[in-house]
């Protein structure tokens, strides 16, 4: 208490001695918003002084200041450079405040028209979600060129997940609680009204919470801070989607201190780059806010924006080389239509009600309520249909899928090598088809239904049915011209429903409800209250339970900004609560699934802080250290919740340790940021499920596989540097170099149907403990390790601009699989090392996949048009354009989970179960016109 009361006795004493100094002091504004804009360059021209201003538009220079008539320069990178001439006289104080700066059209590049989250954040193969905040107006040179160039290659931001970052609209989080991750597809196609957002990155201060360790972004919504006049914008891809329509209209604040904003959004088409891949997505956004008095402003917000997408499937390189890159599994003909298996349906509407509260010139309360609920299903084909005989599950249908391991020529290799004429009879049948046979699924159905039975495929939903509500209040105070202090609390809860539901029985009228890989009725039964349900469309089955969770959190944070030197203190605390509801109870786990399980408590303590150093207007340092406990999230908290209560052994909060520090050179030519990096993450946890073989003998099963006390290390260099060469053209580097590795051997846990096969290999009540999986110093499927990017600007003044870029990216690793790095994979059924083991070809078994290197070509372009007051502009992206093939992504498949497995598979020429991957995309182009009157 003693350290806090003196900081706030010096800033005190401070502020009375810089009250007789001479001081030149003021604010920078958007000319049409009129929000504070973060990061302007202030220059005193003729003089070594140079500020940037701060979150609140703010900057002061308060020694070395010539007397006499001088001038201010603004600039910042997409707005109008200014000059203010002032008059500076001995012991007095210089206020400018509310000095505004416009944009530059002439370098609309309208980049939100090809935001990550219309393109890349809601695949769920992508890992490209965890570029958070990146699509704001931020003009950092490495950042953009992170955003913008390196995400096709599913780069992630040091190496982690897009959890670590926050965003936040009008204050209020949008991360979800299930996973930590934000789901951009709830406000997709809104470009227009999401587009004043205020960027903090790494630890650096948010006004508006504590923040990831990636940074906050808070996307303002405020009706009244909308840019008057309307928007009418339509787009063309062959992305994601293939068509764009958005018009949008904000009133700005009227006569009668009311003001609203409406925007409306299309995007569709019947396939993206991937085969089958149909998009639509409909938009809607309704701002409204009064102003009901000088002091206080209530804005409510609505967003609605459903979706609907066929998702593409990863695949072995064995599928690749037969098809192409852009073959997908999931869909086959019907009816001379395309039809996709797996649809990703989004629908979560957004309500939201703000009040704003200037308590006085210095205090601000900002009090959000929002209720946010819906559906996301993903639905997938079920071969599970089965039939009683005896009293015992029998029947079920073949895979439907066009890959199962058993229709591709390597499996007739590995199984007929003397008779390859059934390999050349797979080979032609899967060039020739090779899709989903939708007819032969429907015959099947109907046969069996004739003779009595029930169905034998069908299409169902994976659902997730959220509601939840959050509650925060957030102060921000100007203690002096050189404190401000904000403090604020959050509160949420959520109900997550989580079901199958059957969507389409495929001509038939009922489908039984048990679990075909069962041994015993009992145990095959997915809900023992109803035995041997037969299930119709719509109707609910497999599994069905309900996720609660409470989130109370709270935070501190002082910011301190001199002269010479800036610095920052934040704190936070979090207690977080979880409980699981079963509404089945489960064959297998009778005892363990219905009603309410432990109710679970984690507490979370946060501390960052940082200061920048000033060294002179043109070279900074800045340094930045924080360390975060946190719950794990509901996702990495439950081992398998579809069928019980059971949670990951030993669970805890996840601790992260990290620090940054950065120079930073500006010149009225060159700017550049250089950044070293070093994050440690410890106690984390992953669950994953997949078919094994080997599990301590030759059965295959389904299982849960529990990674627990994961340690990662995560350490690099960012580097950005742009240089104004010329009045026109402007060149630009990048380099993003990390090593990202486990930092340990975590526990090793499997679970899986408890039966005769799981107890005779060591299963006690469908669980193991494997020990440890030796993953420490392999390295972290994150995408790229390493980025390169060099470009140039051409912007003309008459208004147009080209640009183009060489990206290079190495260091890319597949996705390892734990269960094949633990003490099963050494020894047989009885526990034994394998008489046969070698230990020199299981290293070389053993050693990770690095993908090969590549180097993708970008080429942007616009042009505006100003016709009196109205706006044309045109931009358009072209993609990978010497099409380059090249993989982002992949894992190896853990059905091969003993030495003898994996040695006898990678024996062949095309491995049975190799490693799955996702490949980038080729040439693709983006092409937008906007029309602002």
């Amino acid at each position: 208490m003693n350290k806090i009361t003196l900081i706030f006795l010096f800033a005190f004493f401070s502020f009375s001695l810089y009250a007789q100094q001479t001081i030149v002091k003021g604010s920078v504004k958007d000319a049409v918003s009129f929000q504070p804009i973060l990061n302007v360059t202030v220059v005193l021209e003729g003089t070594d002084l140079s500020s940037l201003t701060d979150v609140q538009g703010e900057f002061l220079f308060s020694s070395n200041i010539p007397l006499g008539e001088q001038v201010l320069k603004i600039s910042k990178a997409g707005y109008t450079t200014k000059r203010f001439p002032i008059i500076v006289y001995k012991g007095q104080t210089v206020d400018i405040s509310d000095m505004t700066l416009e944009r530059d059209i002439s370098q609309s590049q309208d980049l939100f028209t090809i935001t990550l989250s219309d393109d890349e954040l809601d695949n769920d193969t992508s890992g490209a979600d965890n570029i958070t905040g990146l699509l704001s107006s931020s003009l950092d040179v490495f950042q953009r060129t992170a955003a913008f160039e390196f995400s096709q290659s599913f780069f992630r931001l040091r190496g982690l997940d897009s959890e670590n970052g926050s965003v936040l609209i009008n204050g209020i989080s949008m991360n979800k609680l299930f996973n930590g991750r934000p789901q951009w597809s709830n406000w997709g196609g809104l470009n227009d009204v999401m587009r004043n957002q205020e960027l903090t990155t790494g630890l650096a201060p948010s006004d508006y919470n504590f923040g990831g360790i990636l940074g906050t972004t808070n996307i303002n919504v405020r009706a009244s801070k909308a840019r008057a006049g309307a928007r009418i914008t339509y787009s063309s891809s062959n992305r994601s989607y293939t068509n764009r329509l958005m018009a949008t209209y904000a009133s700005g604040l009227l006569e009668n201190n009311w003001a609203y904003t409406i925007s409306l959004g299309r995007r569709w088409g019947n396939e993206g780059y991937q085969d089958a891949t149909v998009y639509n997505a409909n938009s809607f956004f309704l701002s409204i806010e009064k102003k009901l008095s000088e002091n206080h402003s209530l804005n409510f917000t609505g967003i609605y924006a459903p979706n609907r997408r066929g998702k593409s499937s990863p695949n072995t390189q064995e599928v690749f080389d037969l098809k192409d890159i852009r073959y997908n599994e999931y869909w086959g003909f019907q009816n001379g239509e395309k039809r996709n298996s797996r649809i990703k349906e989004v629908e979560e509407p957004i309500l939201m009600l703000n009040h704003y509260w200037n308590i006085s010139t210095k205090t601000r309360l900002n009090t959000n309520l929002a209720y946010q609920f819906g559906r996301l299903g993903n639905s997938r084909l079920d071969n599970n249909g089965t039939d009683l005989v005896n009293g015992i599950p029998e029947g079920g249908g073949a895979n439907p899928s066009p890959t199962y391991y058993q229709k591709l020529p390597s499996y007739f290799e590995r199984n007929f090598p003397n008779n390859l004429q059934f390999a050349y009879l797979a080979l032609q049948e899967f060039k020739d088809n090779g899709q989903i046979d939708w007819n032969s699924l429907y015959e099947a159905n109907i046969l069996n239904t004739q003779n009595g039975g029930n169905a034998v495929y069908a299409l169902y939903e994976d659902r997730v049915d959220d509601t939840q509500f959050t509650f925060n209040s957030i102060v921000n105070t100007e203690w002096n011209d050189n404190v401000v202090v904000n403090a604020g609390i959050n509160i949420q809860t959520l109900k997550s429903e989580n079901f199958a539901e059957v969507l389409d029985l495929l001509g038939a009228e009922t489908y039984l409800d048990i679990d075909q890989f069962a041994e015993a009725i009992d145990e095959a039964q997915n809900d023992l209250q109803n035995p041997n349900r037969l299930v119709g469309e719509g109707d609910t089955f497999k599994y069905n339970y309900n996720l609660f969770a409470n989130v109370v959190n709270g935070f501190a944070q002082a910011q301190f900004s001199y002269n010479k030197l800036d610095f920052f203190i934040s704190g936070s605390v979090t207690s977080t609560q979880y409980q699981r509801e079963g509404l089945y109870q489960n064959g297998a786990f009778p005892n363990n699934s219905l009603g309410k399980g432990e109710t679970l408590n984690f507490m979370g303590f946060g501390a960052k802080g940082g200061l920048t150093y000033k060294i002179s207007g043109k070279h900074l340092l800045n340094i930045n250290g924080g360390y975060i406990t946190r719950a794990p999230s509901l996702r990495n908290t439950y081992s398998n919740s579809r069928e019980n209560h059971n949670v990951v052994p030993n669970i805890t909060e996840e601790k992260i340790m990290t620090t940054d520090i950065s120079y930073v050179f500006r010149s009225p030519i060159v700017k550049a940021k250089l950044t070293g990096y070093y994050t440690k993450i410890t106690d984390a946890n992953e669950i994953s499920f997949f078919f094994a073989d080997g599990i301590g003998g030759d059965n295959v099963a389904f299982i849960q596989e529990i990674l627990q006390g994961i340690d990662k290390q995560h350490i690099g260099g960012e580097l950005g540097i742009e240089a104004q060469v010329t009045p026109t053209i402007k060149l630009k580097g990048v380099a993003s170099v990390g090593q990202f590795t486990y930092a340990n051997n975590p526990n090793l846990y499997l679970t899986t149907e408890a039966d005769d096969e799981s107890v005779a290999a060591g299963f006690v009540d469908g669980f193991k403990d494997f020990g440890v999986s030796n993953l420490k110093n392999y390295k972290i499927a994150a995408g790229p390790h390493r980025a390169y990017s060099f470009g140039f600007e051409y912007r003309d003044p008459d208004f147009w601009w080209f640009g183009a870029t060489a990206n290079f990216f190495t260091n890319t690793y597949i996705d390892i699989s734990p269960l094949t790095r633990s003490a099963n994979f050494t020894t047989d059924f009885d526990g034994n090392v394998f008489n046969d083991y070698d230990e020199d070809l299981a290293r070389e078994l053993l050693q990770q996949e690095r993908f090969d290197d590549y180097m993708v070509v970008n080429l942007v372009g616009g042009k505006s048009w100003k016709i009196g007051s109205k706006y044309i502009s045109v931009f358009a992206s072209v993609n990978n354009l010497l099409d380059e093939v090249f993989k982002t992504g992949g894992f190896e498949q853990g059905r091969n989970a003993n030495f003898r497995q994996l040695r006898d598979d990678k024996a062949l020429k095309t491995p049975v179960f190799g490693s799955k991957y996702w490949y980038g995309r080729g040439t693709t182009y983006f092409l937008n016109v906007n029309y602002r009157f």
